[in-house]
Order: structure tokens, then C-alpha cells, then sequence
């Protein structure tokens, strides 16, 4: 009997997820709030529904594995709060995985972070993160229900990138000292899921991130030189005229570990950092330089 996927929000980092999927084994279900887009998904032969707009109850029920990747609204997880029951009662899951971030952890003035540190998010979008954890975390508590949390840093790969908007010259290096972000290449998360399912937990948590937290104008530097294109032009955080969204990521200033990966799930990153990472997406890019 084939295993089923479910994947609720299918995005980005699902799409690549599915790739590891042997489809002689698996089964993939998944969600989109676009037509369109369940077209594309139907030719892969993935069965699509658009949710919000269906009844997705009998499709728990079948799964055998649940991926959430829908961004939480200001109450807390959609998912949750329409499939609560239905999820604690559903009788073949081996394995859910959601799809957070480490916005969760707010400012650490630059310092390490791990799964043992108190969350504390300045941001609107790590509360709500924080409150859709709670959600999941109270299912494996409360039921046994095989969750497991996956705190995602920055993140990048095929056609995504700084690579088109160096190209196009709109990219500007955001200059604010001692920022660092984390990265992880988007096949690496996919690769960490995988293993995960290999080795389910409940309410286990994972720090999903590479192993070089850098600053971000010296990634631009570097996919600059990679196109053989001069530096973009410098944007002083402080007298720039940047946007709320931009602001709040610069809000806050961490280093992510990624121990947790490697020791509990045998990951061995495949990019352990941007400069191996940017080198990949630009071969398998392509792009007319």
C-alpha cells in the first residue's frame, strides 16, 4: 500500500520536497487557493483541491503524512483551528511536519540560538508563528499526535535568489552593523523532512539552517562576483528609505544552530553554506551573463 502525503499549502519548499518522493510509493495530495495552479498540480499527478473550499476531512483521514505549510493568520493556524478533531482523531498518521520559522526567536543581539531558547518574537509574523507551534505542540501532547516542528531560517535555491536582481541592478547591499541572518538552500530542507519521516517524533523540534550565518551584504557581494558584475550599490540601514517589511527583518539579529539536525537526524547539509549554495542554483540557473 502506497504511503499518502498530504501537503497543505503546497509552496515552495513543498514543491521540492515532492521531488524526493518516489511516486511508486508515494501518494501526494495537496492544497492551493489557485485554479491555475491545481491544474499544474493534476499534471504532476498530485491530487489538488482549493482550500479554503473543500472539505478536506476525508483526505486527513487517508493520510498517512500531513505537511503544513500555510502561514498562520493573527488567531493562530487555519489548519488547526478547522481540523482540530479530525487530525487527534485520524487513525493512520505516522508522521506531521510543520513549517515554521526562526523569526520565532526575535533579537539575540547577534548571539547563538538553539531549540532550548525562549522564544520571544518582536515581529508580527514570529508570534503568530509562535501561536500556530503552541497549536501543533498541544496535539502531540494532548493526543500522541506524531508532530514535529521544523523552525526554518532564510530561504533560498532555484529560482530564488539574489542572482535576477543583481542582474537587473535593483539590488542594493543593506549595510547595519554586525547583522547576520541564517540560510538554508531549499533542497536541504527537503532532504531534513525525508529524514525526519525516516525517524518521526512527537513534538520533537528542529532548527533547519546551514552552518555560516553571514552578513547580507556579503552574500549580494558574492552572487555579484559569481555573475561577474561589480558590487550593488550600498543602502545604510539607518537613512535608507526602506519598507516596514524590510525594517522588521533587520529587527532582529541571530545566529541558528543546527546541531539538533545533524545529531539527532544524521543530516549531513549538502550546502553547509551560501557560497556552495549560490553556486548550485547559478549552474542549474544557467543564466545568460
Amino acid at each position: 500500500m502506497k504511503k499518502k502525503l498530504l501537503s497543505l499549502g503546497h509552496g515552495y519548499s513543498a514543491q521540492v520536497f515532492e521531488k524526493f518522493l518516489d511516486p511508486k510509493i508515494w501518494e501526494i495530495s495537496a492544497t492551493t487557493r489557485d485554479i491555475k495552479k491545481a491544474d499544474i498540480l493534476g499534471a504532476r499527478n498530485i491530487n489538488a483541491f482549493i482550500w479554503p473550499g473543500t472539505d478536506l476531512k476525508n483526505e486527513i483521514n487517508r493520510a498517512s503524512h500531513i505537511l503544513l505549510s500555510i502561514p498562520p493568520l493573527e488567531s493562530g493556524d487555519p489548519v488547526f483551528e478547522s481540523y482540530f478533531e479530525t487530525i487527534k482523531n485520524a487513525t493512520n498518521l505516522e508522521w506531521i511536519g510543520y513549517l515554521s520559522t526562526t523569526a520565532v526567536y526575535g533579537d539575540h543581539d547577534g548571539n547563538w540560538v538553539d531549540e532550548r531558547t525562549e522564544l520571544n518574537p518582536t515581529t508580527k509574523r514570529g508570534k503568530h508563528r509562535v501561536l500556530a507551534e503552541e497549536q501543533w505542540l498541544s496535539l502531540a501532547k494532548e493526543a500522541g499526535s506524531p508532530v514535529n516542528i521544523f523552525r526554518l531560517a532564510g530561504i533560498y535555491g532555484p529560482g530564488r535568489g539574489p542572482f535576477l536582481k543583481v542582474l537587473a541592478g535593483t539590488a542594493k547591499r543593506i549595510i547595519k552593523e554586525g547583522q547576520v541572518f541564517s540560510r538554508i538552500h531549499v533542497e536541504d530542507i527537503a532532504r531534513v523532512l525525508f529524514a525526519s519521516i525516516e525517524q518521526p517524533g512527537i513534538g520533537r523540534v528542529y532548527n533547519v539552517c546551514d552552518d555560516l550565518p553571514a552578513p547580507p551584504e556579503d552574500v549580494l557581494s558574492f552572487a555579484a562576483k559569481l555573475l561577474n558584475k561589480e558590487d550593488p550599490p550600498i543602502a545604510n540601514f539607518l537613512s535608507s528609505n526602506l519598507s516596514d517589511m524590510v525594517r522588521s527583518f533587520y529587527s532582529e539579529c541571530k545566529r541558528v544552530d543546527n546541531s539538533k539536525i545533524k545529531s539527532d537526524l544524521q543530516i549531513s547539509l549538502k550546502y553547509p553554506n551560501y557560497k556552495i549554495g549560490l553556486k548550485s542554483v547559478l549552474k542549474e540557473a544557467n543564466l545568460s551573463l
